[in-house]
């Protein structure tokens, strides 16, 4: 018996990368999970990986779905009932720093950057925390968000709309976790910094630009003083801690930051990534 046995999953943006990894995570300690993406061909790939690891498909409930749109979100939510019954976690993990098609960046880049990004990486989480909430009050269940070191205190020129998202996240996660545990309902976050995902690609750069992206904040120690970029797992291991009732009972609306040590130094300020990578 697995410490989640009897509970099952939401993990938003679990096509890939963290969200693959804390699916993973989860199913392997017994949850029923709910893994979702927009790509149905990344979406498999974490279907096939979970049934190679032994979960059954009986636990496994898998949803193309955009969870920016309210169709998708009650996708999620409806399947996830209808097949497990219940909800007890809820992992907000889908998020993305949108790009400007122009190639602008700072503060000349277009309005609708802006409502993308945060229509993604705020706004659907918003969403997604109001339709779960009745189901995790019957369960006494438990919301984990992901945001990003981005959040601040120090600026992020490069990333503007991006870091505001998930600066907001962190009030919105703050916030929500005193409204909700009244219901009995912890609400907590994860910070990551660099990690090694999909999450360059995602922002339109080649698989060669990624590379470099990957190598050179590692490289320097003033940007990462572990000297080593991040990985999916180290992450969804620090989500599932957070949703793991009787590990986190007394944690209520924080953000653990795991960021092999670069907001203790915040180098990476000094870099600027446009010419890192830069052919």
């Amino acid at each position: 018996m697995g410490r989640f046995s009897g509970k099952t999953v939401i993990i938003t943006g679990s096509s890939n990368g963290i969200g693959r990894s804390a699916a993973l995570l989860f199913a392997k300690d017994g949850a029923n999970v709910t893994i979702t993406g927009r790509n149905a061909d990344r979406l498999e790939e974490t279907r096939q990986l979970l049934l190679k690891s032994g979960v059954s498909e009986k636990n496994i409930n898998s949803v193309v779905a955009d969870v920016t749109t309210s169709e998708g979100q009650n996708q999620l939510v409806n399947t996830t009932l209808k097949k497990f019954g219940k909800l007890n976690i809820l992992v907000n993990n889908a998020g993305a720093a949108i790009t400007d098609g122009s190639g602008v960046t700072g503060t000349d880049q277009n309005i609708d950057v802006y409502h993308k990004t945060l229509q993604l990486n705020l706004q659907a989480v918003i969403e997604m925390t109001q339709k779960a909430k009745p189901h995790l009050i019957e369960s006494k269940g438990e919301i984990v968000n992901v945001s990003s070191i981005v959040a601040g205190p120090q600026a992020q020129p490069g990333a503007i709309y991006y870091a505001i998202a998930k600066a907001a996240l962190d009030q919105y996660t703050r916030s929500t976790a005193i409204d909700l545990i009244q219901y009995g309902i912890r609400v907590n976050s994860v910070s990551p910094g660099i990690v090694a995902t999909g999450f360059i690609g995602a922002m339109g750069m080649p698989d060669d630009m990624a590379r470099k992206f990957y190598d050179f904040y590692p490289s320097h120690k003033e940007c990462i003083p572990a000297r080593v970029s991040g990985q999916p797992e180290d992450i969804a291991n620090v989500i599932v801690f957070l949703a793991d009732r009787k590990l986190s009972s007394y944690i209520i609306g924080q953000s653990i930051v795991a960021d092999g040590g670069s907001t203790l130094v915040m180098g990476m300020q000094a870099h600027d990534i446009m010419d890192i990578l830069k052919p």
